[in-house]
C-alpha cells in the first residue's frame, strides 16, 4: 500500500503532468507507472528523479540492457519488490532472455551468500585487492 497517493491525471499538478507527458513522449507509450504517479505528490522531486533517471540509464560504457540487469540486481539486494518487477520487465523488453535472466538471479544468490559469509566471518580483504 502507497504512503502517498496514485494520482491520476486529473489529481496531478501541472508541473507534474508535464513529466507525465515527457515519460510518455521519451518512452513512446500512453503508460505512467505507479512510482511516477506516488512522486508526482512532490513534482519537484519528480523532476529531478526523472532528470537523473534518464542520465543514468542512457546508453554509455555499459549498454541499456546491462544497465536494466544492474538495477534487478540492487533492487534485489535492497528488497524492493517494485523494482525487482518493474526493472525486470524493463530488462525484458531491452532483450534480456530467459536464459539471462536465471543466470543473473543465480549471480545475486551467490553473492548474497558469500557476502554474508566473508562479513559474518570478518573475512580481512586481501592486501593484493586494495588499490
Amino acid at each position: 500500500m502507497a504512503t502517498q497517493p496514485i494520482l491520476d491525471d486529473a489529481s496531478a499538478d501541472p508541473a507534474a503532468l508535464a513529466v507525465f507527458d515527457d515519460i510518455r513522449a521519451k518512452r513512446n507509450t500512453d503508460y505512467v507507472n505507479n512510482f511516477w504517479r506516488v512522486l508526482a505528490n512532490d513534482p519537484d522531486l519528480l523532476q529531478t528523479v526523472w532528470n537523473r533517471l534518464q542520465t543514468v540509464m542512457a546508453p554509455g560504457a555499459l549498454d541499456p540492457l546491462v544497465k536494466e540487469m544492474l538495477y534487478v540486481a540492487v533492487s534485489v539486494a535492497n528488497g524492493c519488490d517494485y523494482c525487482i518487477h518493474s526493472h525486470t520487465a524493463a530488462a525484458k523488453a531491452k532483450g534480456m532472455t530467459p536464459g539471462q535472466h536465471a543466470e543473473l538471479l543465480s549471480v545475486i544468490a551467490m553473492a548474497s551468500q558469500t557476502n554474508a559469509l566473508a562479513k559474518a566471518l570478518g573475512v580481512p580483504v586481501d592486501d593484493r585487492f586494495t588499490l
